[in-house]
């Protein structure tokens, strides 16, 4: 009967979420100054004429967060800001595709749609982070059924120690250095 291994409890960095965090705070900060400079031109593309006012104010919040996602050791508050910022642009885009429009605002709502599932996952993939993992100690195993003496060329002889010849010392050494030039 094995014995039982000792067990504690920690907090773990999700590194992938917080990697695509920081590329959607990239992401985040290059669309806010697009929308910061070319107002008139996106919203022209957009369908919506005459909103260069509000487009701005949408280019400062992207870059509001992206900032803050790249400039806070916790990016989560940041990252949920974004999918509330998503909420809002699909909202805003519901309504010019009502008074513009609205084959033009439904492909930008697609695209909007697509950043906000990168946003919801990355929001629940750092959510995750404040959930504590189970973690066992193995500290006291080498991943060896038997001693490193019992184990040494069973690979190569496939359990049977007769015909393998034991090279040991300096004629190892020298083996090692003229096979590998």
């Amino acid at each position: 009967m094995s014995e039982q291994r000792r067990s504690y409890e920690e907090y773990r960095t999700n590194y992938p979420a917080r990697k695509l965090a920081r590329r959607l705070g990239w992401f985040s900060i290059g669309l806010g100054l697009a929308e910061l400079l070319l107002p008139r031109q996106l919203s022209s593309a957009l369908g919506v004429h005459g909103r260069g006012s509000f487009v701005r104010l949408c280019g400062l919040r992207e870059i509001a967060t992206g900032a803050g996602i790249l400039m806070s050791d916790n990016p989560k508050p940041w990252i949920q800001a974004r999918v509330a910022g998503d909420v809002l642009d699909l909202l805003a885009l519901g309504a010019a595709g009502q008074r513009g429009d609205a084959t033009t605002a439904m492909v930008a709502a697609v695209g909007v749609t697509g950043v906000a599932a990168l946003d919801l996952k990355c929001a629940k993939d750092l959510a995750k982070e404040d959930e504590p993992v189970t973690t066992f100690d193995y500290s006291d195993r080498s991943g060896f059924p038997d001693t490193p003496d019992q184990m040494r060329g069973r690979a190569a002889s496939k359990g049977s120690m007769d015909n393998v010849p034991q090279i040991k010392g300096m004629a190892a050494a020298d083996r090692e250095t003229v096979n590998r030039h």
